[in-house]
């Protein structure tokens, strides 16, 4: 397929705060090996630590790739599409992956919660892109998919939220008895 018709994304990547995989999806060729990607996990970390990506994404180029991402809490997205792709429609990917993950963790975006709901993520990255194909960047679409595909294919998403609302309201009661 050519990519003047279609855009693509080359990888999806949620990093934790040491540089670190939570959970990664390739769908280019670019990194042929496994220590190929760890290293350009490691250069993008690296070159991407000391910016101030919280507020909103941020943009940079490596290695003739455009990567998008965005922190929160201790957890790094990246987006990273061909330098001939465009940066908006990118910015976008970045940021439905971002805020469906923030739906499905129900707020609680940090390291401990993703690796906890690991599967929810991958599921994610799967909702998004299909071979490096951007399928669809609702996030409430995104994460009413991958809620009905993992919860209860039975249960209604009403009923669903009805119990993760009563999970988020006993982490908070539980947050506030803490401090």
């Amino acid at each position: 397929m050519s990519h003047e018709t279609c855009p693509s994304v080359k990888n999806i990547l949620l990093l934790d705060s040491d540089g670190k995989r939570v959970a990664v999806k390739y769908f280019s060729e670019d990194w042929p090996t496994n220590s190929a990607k760890e290293n350009f996990e490691k250069v993008v970390f690296t070159k991407t630590q000391k910016t101030n990506a919280r507020t909103e994404a941020e943009i940079a180029m490596f290695e003739n790739n455009i990567v998008v991402y965005k922190f929160v809490q201790d957890l790094h997205f990246f987006v990273t599409g061909g330098d001939y792709e465009n940066e908006l429609i990118l910015a976008t990917v970045l940021q439905a992956f971002f805020d469906s993950v923030g739906l499905l963790l129900r707020g609680n975006v940090d390291k401990k919660e993703a690796l906890e709901n690991l599967d929810l993520i991958l599921l994610c990255i799967d909702e998004i892109a299909d071979g490096g194909i951007i399928l669809e960047t609702d996030p409430n679409v995104i994460a009413g998919k991958v809620a009905s595909n993992s919860i209860d294919s039975g249960a209604p998403l009403s009923e669903q939220t009805l119990s993760q609302a009563l999970a988020t309201a006993r982490e908070h009661l539980a947050r506030s008895l803490l401090k």
